[in-house]
């Protein structure tokens, strides 16, 4: 039975606001990418010569030598092996898989599942020229390209389709059959390229949004259009030129900084399709068109490291999972590679035994193209204590690679309005000893499995859906409550005083957080001695305001004790002092199980809670302050 025969017209106008701050003119961003795309341009300047898509004549003997040489690459090409292998014992790629729980109702992992085919398959090809891996190649591509589409209606099935059909015959370049060749463009033409110019001649809604759909739909039209040049060089050109100003919206949001406003796992998702798509400019045309100089986006490389933790998890912040993958990073090593900066070159992880890695990004074959070209040159070191603005800013203190404490503190401001984006100005998660001891839930089980219930999960107006998900409002994260009520969805929380050195220091204005609850909330975060945090929360209230309660969100086992609690995990404990308010008693809500039906259950799930009546509040104001410290 196949799997996409009914859209649900609900589903289909979700996706068309998916995390979506749309530009309605390229304009309006403060910076553009050099674009001098015109059909001239390209016949004068596009490569010739295939491969041309991240490889080129330069580049592929770059990488053959470094097969040679160099213990990075030839380990994880050995990856790629096996995981090129494993290819065989799956079905040839088809539309007829099973519903599995965490599917959505879209072509998007058939898409990726391609994507991870030709990448481990392709590049075996391009090493080694085995024909059993050019004839399973035809045979793939040759289903895919019969599909009835790649399902325009949810575009990044479009993107990641077109990218893998493109690489496919790119990489093979001219030895699969003609009649393949000619079949695989076509489809890039008619299934790929065409719907993302809708009728009418307006852009498809992503191709100038500020989220991850930018990055990767564009990614994907840009390989497909240097595929097919030498047939339409019109619509390639029009569509290179469309992707060149469409992306400058989406780089536009790491700055000024480099913070990814959807968080780190999404940080590895749009941001490895920029990269890819560097990559591809750079072999075809000898130039990115200034990605790689985008204001902030070289700097996004230091809040993707910060967002690791001792303890091996992420601040998994917005809709985040909060592991991050146990082999290297392959979109780092691509900054690696154009820095030089070892720090962004995780060379223990991409020395992993070949055996041990297990499946590999579905990026990987590209990615080996940069791990080739690492030279390791002067960098400078990560930060302890950093900073970044934006429209979800953070906060990082660290101890650094040699403390003893592993100490480990994200906040954050931000808003709900956010793409991926939850209630959570004003949470933090916080780490000593490789114990996680305030943590965020992030996005721990499967869009697929709420979104076939009827859900609206992804509407993000103050009374919508969303908000009713535990790990989506502001009940499911470490900060304040006002009332019990929702946090304003649009009150954007931004850092307003921040100061490094050994007792850093950073102060959140939480005011538009909660128009109509207080006059104003503003909280700081202090690092006040090498294995503590102290949190200030100082506010004003106004005659609707009833009760404050100070939240934090634990998986540790605690014990109410006079004037706090003490918090027990993994053979560690951390003391909870409510230094301002020892009179209100701390209290502990279960929520294991989680109140809704549809919210993960996360085990061991509590919110610690201080509850604070307006009506004890002096003079309307208050400061709510609470340390946490090891042992």
């Amino acid at each position: 039975m196949k799997r996409f025969d009914k859209m649900h017209l609900w589903l289909a106008a979700s996706f068309l606001i998916l995390g979506t701050t749309l530009s309605t003119n390229a304009q309006s961003i403060p910076y553009k990418l050099e674009n001098p795309i015109s059909v001239a341009y390209l016949k004068r300047n596009l490569s010739k010569k295939l491969p041309r898509l991240v490889l080129n004549k330069n580049i592929d003997a770059n990488l053959k030598e470094k097969l040679k040489t160099d213990p990075v690459t030839q380990n994880v090409y050995e990856g790629i092996k096996l995981n090129a292998e494993s290819v065989f014992e799956m079905p040839i790629i088809n539309l007829d898989i099973p519903l599995e729980e965490r599917t959505q109702d879209n072509q998007l992992d058939i898409s990726r599942d391609m994507l991870y085919r030709i990448n481990m398959l392709a590049m075996v090809y391009r090493v080694e020229k085995d024909p059993r891996m050019l004839k399973r190649i035809n045979e793939e591509v040759i289903a895919a390209c019969n599909f009835p589409t790649w399902n325009p209606k949810h575009f990044l099935d479009v993107g990641e389709m077109s990218l893998a059909i493109a690489l496919a015959i790119d990489w093979t370049a001219g030895d699969l059959p003609a009649k393949t060749i000619e079949l695989a463009k076509n489809s890039l033409i008619e299934k790929g390229i065409k719907p993302s110019w809708p009728e009418g001649g307006d852009h498809s809604h992503w191709a100038y949004g500020t989220n991850n759909w930018n990055q990767v739909c564009n990614g994907g039209m840009v390989a497909a259009s240097i595929a097919i040049a030498e047939i339409d060089p019109e619509l390639a050109a029009k569509t290179i030129h469309r992707a060149i100003d469409g992306m400058a919206s989406a780089l536009s949001q790491y700055d000024p900084d480099g913070v990814y406003p959807e968080g780190a796992t999404y940080w590895n998702y749009g941001t490895s399709f920029s990269v890819t798509t560097a990559a591809m400019f750079e072999s075809a045309f000898g130039t990115d068109f200034g990605i790689l100089n985008y204001p902030a986006f070289k700097e996004s490389a230091v809040f993707r490291m910060l967002s690791n933790a001792p303890s091996g998890l992420m601040f998994n912040f917005a809709d985040c999972g909060e592991r991050r993958s146990k082999n290297g990073d392959f979109t780092l090593a691509w900054f690696a590679s154009k820095t030089g900066n070892r720090a962004f070159f995780e060379k223990e992880l991409f020395l992993k035994p070949p055996d041990e890695m297990g499946k590999i990004s579905r990026l990987a074959g590209v990615s080996l193209v940069w791990l080739a070209q690492f030279k390791e040159m002067e960098g400078e070191t990560i930060p302890t204590v950093w900073k970044g603005d934006g429209v979800n800013p953070v906060v990082f203190f660290t101890g650094g690679g040699q403390d003893p404490n592993q100490y480990y503190f994200g906040g954050k401001g931000g808003s709900g309005s956010v793409s991926h984006g939850n209630m959570d100005a004003g949470s933090f998660v916080f780490e000593l000893k490789e114990v996680r001891w305030s943590i965020d839930p992030g996005n721990y089980r499967s869009y697929g499995m709420i979104e076939r219930t009827g859900f609206d999960l992804w509407h993000r107006c103050q009374e919508c859906d969303r908000w009713k998900l535990l790990d989506k409002n502001n009940f499911g994260h470490s900060s304040i409550s006002v009332n019990n009520q929702l946090h304003n969805v649009e009150g954007k929380a931004s850092i307003i005083d921040f100061k490094a050195g050994e007792h850093p220091e950073a102060t959140i204005d939480l005011t538009p957080t909660f128009e109509g609850q207080l006059k104003s909330a503003y909280r700081k975060f202090i690092k006040d001695s090498p294995k503590s945090l102290l949190i200030e929360d100082e506010i004003e209230i106004i005659d609707e305001t009833e009760l404050i309660t100070w939240q934090m969100m634990t998986q540790s086992d605690v014990e109410i004790v006079d004037g706090g609690a003490i918090l027990s995990k993994d053979g560690h404990s951390l003391k909870l002092e409510n230094l301002s308010h020892p009179q209100f008693t701390v209290s502990v809500i279960s929520l294991d199980p989680p109140p809704l039906y549809l919210d993960a259950k996360k085990e061991n799930l509590k919110r610690i809670e201080i509850r604070v009546p307006a009506w004890t509040i002096e003079w309307n104001k208050t400061i709510i302050k609470v340390r946490l410290s090891g042992e």
